[in-house]
């Protein structure tokens, strides 16, 4: 295990009370999660299609049955080289991952913006929830990306999916200008990655502080061309997989405070802490606490932070 550097340890060491259990968990190997394809097949017969190969399948979350863990010591790559996953019966997805499109419950025939969309596993989990219907739009500025979200789109089926290729900023400030608005934004956008530990330890390497203070600025940005786009009554998702307050609490409070947003309360199938009202001397909205906080030690996954905003009522 790569030793985490001395300034991110004592910042986790303030986030978590149970740090060491969280240093714990990332020693260990993250599970083998699965998201079944609900265009193409039932949780239920994917299930017992996969058992019948020889894997014992569970269902972590009763209400979303498409969600599942593959309990066995797999080989390297067989997930992603199993007869039903080239057919498109199933997306390999984090748990923690699906959580942003359980809150923000995109709905048939709905217009939908996914902002930075690539590689496509949260864009995939929002056709299949409004089951073809409406449009989504998936953009994504990297074209290495962007043929591999392609690509995943066409194996699970989605048919009701526009890609673009753009800047995020940019994007928004064309489609404000021809007056288009969605009835659901998801900014899942681009982060420092500090719940991704498990699976990618070399992020610790990566890791430094003003990365975060850069990434939070950006953030902030994509977050408020992204808002002129949303409905009156529309409802937006913002989320990160990374633990650092400026990158998901003080970018959500800025959106309160400047553009008359306010956080909603979210229900989750997993393990929440509510979000910091303050950090490093500043503080938030009160109303943070309606975000979520996603800890690996609590839910054996990946980290991840989810906040769910719309307008204030005028």
């Amino acid at each position: 295990m790569i030793q985490p550097k001395p300034l991110f340890e004592q910042r986790m060491q303030k986030l978590m009370p149970d740090y060491e259990k969280w240093l714990e968990i990332i020693r260990k190997e993250p599970v083998n999660s699965i998201r079944a394809n609900t265009l193409k097949i039932s949780p239920d017969k994917l299930k017992k299609r996969l058992e019948e190969r020889g894997w014992k399948i569970s269902q972590p979350w009763p209400d979303y049955k498409e969600a599942m863990i593959v309990e066995n010591d797999l080989e390297p790559g067989e997930l992603g080289k199993a007869e039903e996953h080239l057919l498109g019966y199933y997306y390999v997805q984090e748990l923690s991952s699906m959580l942003p499109i359980l809150a923000l419950k995109p709905k048939e025939n709905e217009l939908v913006l996914d902002l930075c969309a690539a590689p496509g596993s949260k864009t995939t989990q929002s056709s299949e929830m409004m089951k073809n219907t409406g449009t989504i739009i998936a953009n994504d500025k990297d074209i290495g990306r962007m043929i591999v979200l392609a690509s995943n789109l066409e194996r699970i089926g989605s048919t009701n999916t526009i890609i673009a290729r753009n800047d995020a900023i940019q994007l928004c400030q064309k489609l404000a200008k021809l007056g288009m608005k969605f009835d659901k934004i998801l900014l899942d956008v681009p982060c420092s990655g500090e719940g991704t530990i498990r699976s990618s330890p070399k992020t610790l390497l990566m890791w430094n502080i003003k990365m975060i203070s850069k990434l939070s600025r950006l953030q902030k940005k994509i977050a408020s061309s992204a808002i002129e786009l949303l409905k009156d009554n529309g409802e937006m998702v913002y989320s990160t997989c990374t633990h650092a307050p400026e990158e998901n609490e003080a970018v959500v409070s800025f959106l309160v405070e400047r553009l008359n947003m306010e956080v909603e309360k979210i229900s989750l199938p997993v393990k929440c802490r509510q979000g910091l009202n303050e950090w490093e001397k500043e503080k938030f909205q009160p109303e943070l606490e309606n975000s979520c906080r996603i800890y690996p030690q609590d839910n054996d996954t990946e980290g991840f932070f989810v906040a769910k905003l719309k307008f204030k009522e005028k």
